[in-house]
């Protein structure tokens, strides 16, 4: 191991590898655990673009929601601003909620970004000429409104700081002493940075298939693409859901799969439902499910591709430091999420860029989809490092929920783009 390699202090894992994520940051050992186990145990704070940290005040530790009170007023400026607080469900469903009971669309809601679904989570939101009248009759036990402003301008996405997280972990089993010793010692190691993966999350669940289909696409397998997004298995999926999708890889039978789909995966019927009517039509069956799914999957990989090439500055013995060719953002080197548009680095990490691409058979001209433009992507770039400010040990107490093991309270800040699951895949080293 070199020089620079001790520097970063580098462990390898044999967890995710299939989506890129091979290593860690820091050297301590995990303090296992879980995390999620209660809604309340994961709560989301966005920090608006004049740096407030906004507070959730209707979801909470407190037993059931507190009703926010809304007032009013006319208006001759466009876009009310409100806050927006959500209880276990996702930033769409909660969107569609309010669209619903505003009798509009949701393309007159703008938001600056996805929020996770098990949670509590609190986001600005801007409603376009809204009916008053409607807005203040909004009721809803998952999604609560307070804060109401008039504004000239939409919200759009990335139009946010960051984010702050109050995160409880649970079924710890290290003792109390060595358990504080190791997360203070964590913590100062990840002062200086560490690994920026893109997590599980951002490859679908536990079927990690995101990226896979996002690859077919932008290589022109329009049909194998969306046949691996309806078909592919996975470890842990309910029996019912993995025989339909065995069946369906069988024997191609669309009419039939629709019977065999549980409702609830209501994105794969109708996509087949589409096919069932124009069975070669695979671009116009995958265009019917919402924009902002169509993209994620050539967006997973690109996430696929700049984990890889995080992995591979670690091979080489560079890690996170910076080296002669890179591009450099706040002082932390770069790596290419593709796109047509991009331009490889220079020196080392050029070459990785460029050795990436070549080894996955790919082209920068092949990420402009012409048979399926809103699969383009264009490129941009994104910081192999990320540093959490602000973190906090809140307390270490016995697990309620968990006889004789501890649980913890943690807080920290990211800016925007960054997952809480990077920091605590460092802290727990359970996946």
């Amino acid at each position: 191991m070199n020089k620079k390699q001790k520097t970063t202090k580098l462990l390898a894992s044999e967890i995710s590898e299939v989506i890129g994520i091979k290593y860690y940051s820091t050297t301590t050992h995990g303090i296992g655990g879980r995390i999620k186990r209660r809604i309340s145990d994961f709560i989301v704070k966005e920090i608006t673009l004049n740096g407030t940290t906004l507070e959730n005040r209707a979801f909470g530790f407190w037993e059931e929601k507190r009703e926010q009170p809304l007032e009013l007023t006319e208006s001759e400026k466009e876009q009310l601003y409100l806050s927006m607080e959500k209880f276990n469900i996702d930033t769409n469903n909660a969107i569609r909620r309010i669209a619903r009971a505003m009798r509009c669309s949701p393309k007159r809601i703008g938001y600056a970004g996805m929020k996770d679904k098990r949670g509590i989570t609190v986001q600005k939101i801007s409603l376009w000429k809204p009916d008053l009248k409607l807005l203040k009759n909004f009721k809803s036990r998952y999604v609560s409104l307070s804060e109401p402003e008039w504004n000239n301008e939409r919200i759009e996405i990335g139009k946010l700081k960051g984010n702050v997280f109050e995160i409880t972990v649970r079924e710890i089993e290290i003792p109390e002493k060595e358990l504080k010793k190791t997360i203070e010692k964590c913590f100062k190691e990840m002062e200086n940075g560490v690994i920026n993966y893109f997590g599980e999350q951002r490859f679908g669940g536990i079927r990690q298939v995101t990226h896979k289909v996002g690859k077919e696409f932008i290589k022109g397998n329009m049909k194998e693409a969306v046949m691996l997004y309806l078909t592919s298995p996975a470890d842990g999926e309910e029996e019912e859901i993995a025989n339909a999708r065995k069946n369906l890889l069988e024997t191609n039978d669309f009419s039939k799969a629709t019977k065999e789909f549980p409702t609830k995966f209501r994105y794969e019927r109708t996509i087949m439902h589409h096919l069932c009517k124009f069975p070669k039509d695979f671009i116009g069956a995958f265009q019917q499910l919402p924009k902002h799914l169509i993209y994620l999957f050539t967006h997973a990989y690109q996430s696929y591709l700049f984990n890889e090439m995080i992995n591979e500055r670690i091979d080489r013995g560079i890690g996170l430091e910076k080296t002669k060719g890179d591009i450099l953002e706040d002082g932390i080197p770069t790596a290419g999420l593709l796109g047509f548009d991009s331009e490889f680095a220079k020196g080392i990490q050029g070459e990785i860029e460029k050795n990436i691409l070549e080894k996955e058979g790919m082209k920068l001209s092949d990420f402009k989809v012409k048979s399926f433009p809103e699969l383009s992507c264009s490129g941009t770039r994104k910081k192999i490092a990320v540093k959490p400010e602000e973190l906090k040990l809140f307390s270490i107490e016995e697990d309620e929920l968990n006889e004789g093991k501890l649980k913890i309270k943690i807080s920290f800040r990211l800016e925007k783009g960054n997952y809480a699951t990077t920091i605590l895949r460092e802290l727990m080293k359970t996946a």
